[in-house]
């Protein structure tokens, strides 16, 4: 009876990690896609455009076009999109930075993460600040567990005056 006490507590903690884990990725809003490859079966191979707001600096907005592999497993979640992304972040209102962001302490922090395949695969977006410059730099790369891509691309924002 006391097997059984101690495996139901480590599926409801399992079950939670997990859950915790997922409800942490951060999501970007679907502005629009373009069809790169017509399949037979399933979705088409496309181009996603997406946007998502630094959600630790208000007035830091990015846009990621990324590869989405269709298919009939690509339908069903289960494609491994290829590592191909391209990223443009612009002030898109008053930009004020908090001291952990000034102080370098938060550089390479995880602003977007998106899955690209089932297992270990991901497209990452980070946020460094370069305080000669006073510029805000974001760096999209996708990683996989065992072997991640050199594939990248990277936008800046200099920090200015918010004028409308």
């Amino acid at each position: 009876m006391n097997y059984l006490h101690k495996s139901n507590k480590t599926s409801v903690t399992l079950i939670a990690a997990i859950s915790m884990l997922l409800s942490s990725t951060l999501h970007a809003e679907v502005i629009g896609s373009v069809n790169t490859k017509i399949k037979i079966m399933g979705a088409n191979d496309k181009i996603v455009v997406e946007a998502f707001d630094d959600p630790l600096i208000s007035g830091a907005t990015c846009h990621l076009s990324r590869a989405k592999t269709g298919g009939i497993s690509g339908s069903f979640g289960l494609a491994e999109d290829t590592s191909d992304a391209s990223i443009a972040c612009r002030q898109t209102g008053p930009i004020s930075l908090p001291a952990k962001v000034k102080s370098g302490k938060f550089d390479g922090q995880e602003v977007f993460k998106k899955s690209t395949s089932i297992l270990f695969k991901s497209l990452q977006v980070v946020r460094f600040y370069d305080a000669k410059r006073n510029t805000l730099i974001y760096l999209s790369y996708s990683d996989k567990l065992v072997d991640g891509s050199p594939k990248n691309s990277i936008s800046t924002i200099p920090v200015m005056s918010w004028r409308p």
